[in-house]
């Protein structure tokens, strides 16, 4: 087998790895989200008082159900591991091509997990971080800590 072929099979295993990690990391977010909080997806029971109590079907009812399901996928949406940045970089110096990255992928809250792949002649490591609120329990690298800083100084631009 071609070395060529086999750098595609493992750059196609860590691809899938890497998306393997992603919604693990959704799953487990979904199983673990407090329950504390009134779903939104119900109708409400009071009617509002400014408002008269319009019929089902008509034009009304449907622009406020509709209104009521945009505002629950927004506070979804604000969930889900959207921004990203990545820092490419030679690990061992002048090994050249710049092989080795770190990739930060994290939510509008600044949780989420940071991913590094560190490549030499011989083999390839990634390691995973989890981020809770644009911080680490363990300790990165400069280039993870510049690919989350990336994020965090956006982070204002991002959201609402």
């Amino acid at each position: 087998m071609s070395s060529t072929l086999a750098g595609a099979f493992g750059v196609a295993a860590l691809f899938v790895a890497v998306l393997a990690l992603v919604f693990a990391i959704q799953a487990l977010r979904a199983r673990t989200a407090p329950s504390d909080e009134p779903p939104t997806s119900l109708p409400d029971t009071e009617p509002r008082s400014n408002q008269p109590e319009t019929k089902p079907g008509t034009v009304k009812s449907e622009l406020r159900r509709l209104t009521k399901e945009l505002d629950a996928t927004r506070g979804e949406l604000r969930e889900t591991l959207q921004h990203l940045a990545i820092v490419r970089y030679d690990a061992f110096g002048e090994s050249g091509g710049k092989l080795s990255w770190s990739l930060a992928l994290v939510d509008d809250n600044g949780d989420g997990v940071v991913l590094t792949s560190i490549n030499s002649r011989a083999d390839a490591r990634t390691y995973a971080k989890e981020i809770k609120s644009f911080i680490s329990d363990a300790k990165l690298s400069p280039e993870e800590q510049e690919a989350l800083d990336t994020l965090h100084k956006e982070a204002g631009r991002t959201v609402d």
